[in-house]
């Protein structure tokens, strides 16, 4: 079924924001847990630039649907069915290692995303991609260099991190899978096509797996999917109870 301007305009939009929003929320269960202050520190921040992100989104989104809708109904009174972020931004923090590997996946695909999204049509995707590409050009940067820390280390930490990239492998194909509101952006060139995103990603990631000493990834995996349709992991409900439990306890309060 074909969406009118506005609807998938307003999705796309959301699914941008979505992605920030969960995986900033994600990054802010570190804070205080780093492995060491500086790295605590770090991870702190890259959850702030892209919880900052996910505002502009959001702000746009509201704006693209009008009457009372805010930043903040858009982000703490959606149901999760209304969510449209990828499923590897609400796996698990786990390890360190695991947060590093869904990172390393997540900043190398939004690295090429924005700079695509830096040439959009629509004005106001181009100003919010121009200033996130350069701190996405930083979080790429850090996750990049921590998988190679952690599989050209120790025995241990190779084991570890092999695994942790082996599991969110799957979930990370499904950066390539094309919704509606993928194509109609695509086509009115408001966003990429994220199909032709793949060759570029997969170049990366193979390049940084090779200096890390890991395995190269499988090319027989099967993509994890459902999320940018609004189907999503028990994890999902339990992020969103955590971050949205104050905003629906007091809905008429003024922050």
């Amino acid at each position: 079924m074909m969406l009118d301007t506005c609807d998938f305009k307003t999705q796309y939009v959301l699914h941008l924001a979505d992605d920030a929003l969960v995986l900033g929320q994600r990054l802010s269960g570190w804070c205080g847990h780093g492995p060491i202050l500086e790295q605590d520190i770090a991870i702190s921040n890259i959850s702030l630039d892209l919880i900052g992100l996910a505002r502009q989104y959001y702000q746009y989104a509201a704006e693209l649907i009008g009457g009372d809708t805010t930043e903040d109904s858009l982000a703490y009174f959606r149901e999760s069915r209304e969510f449209y972020n990828h499923l590897i931004v609400e796996q698990p923090n786990g390890d360190w290692g695991d947060t590093m590997s869904r990172q390393f996946y997540f900043d190398t695909f939004h690295f090429f995303q924005l700079q695509h999204l830096t040439r959009s049509e629509d004005l106001r995707l181009r100003e919010i991609a121009t200033k996130a590409l350069k701190e996405t050009t930083y979080h790429a940067q850090f996750s990049a260099e921590w998988i190679i820390r952690l599989g050209d280390g120790t025995k241990e930490s190779r084991k570890r991190v092999q695994k942790s990239i082996t599991h969110h492998f799957p979930y990370a194909l499904e950066f390539f899978e094309t919704t509606e509101f993928d194509k109609q952006a695509h086509d009115l060139n408001l966003g990429p096509d994220v199909r032709e995103l793949k060759d570029k990603w997969i170049e990366k990631v193979r390049e940084v797996l090779n200096i890390a000493t890991l395995d190269d990834i499988n090319s027989d995996a099967v993509a994890k999917k459902g999320g940018k349709r609004g189907i999503h992991s028990e994890e999902h409900g339990l992020i969103l109870a955590e971050m949205q439990s104050v905003a629906r306890s007091y809905p008429d309060a003024k922050w």
